[in-house]
């Protein structure tokens, strides 16, 4: 098979057998695919069941000139998988991956917003517009329970279950979860289902769909990047900002506020418990105030 054939086939492993989020195939492709063009430019014939460490190390030098540390750790995390299913599937029996080593880039601590300033952000929507009304309900939404932005693009009116007091979230690998929802942003939720939805003229197959653009249809990963931007911009925040920050800024402030990590790895929807703990590193003084309120040998 060629490597478009074996990249397919790889696409349809990571989707049915994996359960990966169409993201995250996506990366893993592009990453493939930006290996075919390095054989192409430098004239190398060479098939995935026979191409050895030497080949794939010259690969990885060339984008380690144009691409940061992370970057570089994503595409070889990303060909490790692919040549593990090679084997997975018997078409090699070694991985020429086994010997290459991630560059080192520790662990990146989220950039996170103090109340005052998601107030601040938040206050500065222009109500007097119908996106303006969508645009405030969308951003408690996404602060009050800590979503994801490819969550709150396909939230569905029939994920609300507003007198449980729970969202249903579809999360990364179709995993589903059940997040709490405070009373204040259910508010806003139905104030513009009722007087701003209502009125839209909704395109065929975003009926359920909660928040929608002025065409009806399902609003799009980086219309809420510009939302954010936009206002923060509005405000003189002087910080880089995205929707994961108000994410972060979710879990930092339940942390600082005494809620544990369990909770907060189940609210946000983390499947290792590590991966929540990078929150315990956000602030030092609560981690004091903690050693000093609850340690038996605090005086």
């Amino acid at each position: 098979m060629s490597w478009k054939n074996y990249i397919t086939s790889f696409q349809s492993y990571l989707k049915i057998e994996r359960g990966l989020s169409k993201n995250t195939v996506d990366n893993y492709t592009f990453d493939l695919e930006r290996l075919c063009g390095f054989l192409d430019e430098n004239n190398i014939t060479v098939t995935p069941e026979k191409i050895n460490e030497e080949t794939i190390q010259q690969f990885i030098y060339g984008v380690s000139k144009e691409l940061n540390a992370r970057s570089q750790a994503r595409i070889i995390s990303g060909l490790k998988s692919f040549f593990s299913y090679m084997i997975f599937e018997d078409y090699r029996s070694d991985n020429p991956m086994e010997l290459i080593e991630a560059p080192k880039i520790g662990r990146k601590l989220p950039d996170t917003l103090s109340v005052d300033d998601i107030d601040n952000l938040i206050a500065a929507i222009d109500l007097s517009t119908p996106e303006g009304e969508r645009n405030k309900a969308l951003l408690e939404t996404l602060y009050g329970c800590g979503l994801r932005v490819s969550e709150i693009i396909t939230l569905k009116i029939s994920d609300l279950f507003f007198d449980e007091g729970f969202i249903k979230i579809t999360g990364k690998g179709n995993k589903q979860r059940f997040v709490p929802i405070a009373k204040a942003t259910q508010k806003y939720i139905e104030s513009y289902k009722n007087t701003i939805r209502t009125h839209l003229i909704i395109a065929k197959g975003f009926e359920d769909t909660l928040f929608l653009n002025r065409r009806g249809k399902q609003l799009t990963r980086a219309m809420i990047f510009t939302i954010i931007k936009t206002l923060a911009v509005k405000i003189n925040l002087a910080k880089n900002i995205s929707p994961h920050t108000l994410r972060h800024s979710f879990a930092t402030h339940l942390l600082e506020n005494g809620a544990d990590l369990r909770s907060i790895q189940m609210m946000l929807g983390h499947e290792s418990i590590t991966t929540t703990e990078i929150y315990v590193h956000l602030d030092r003084k609560y981690l004091t105030q903690v050693m000093a309120t609850f340690h038996p040998r605090k005086k």
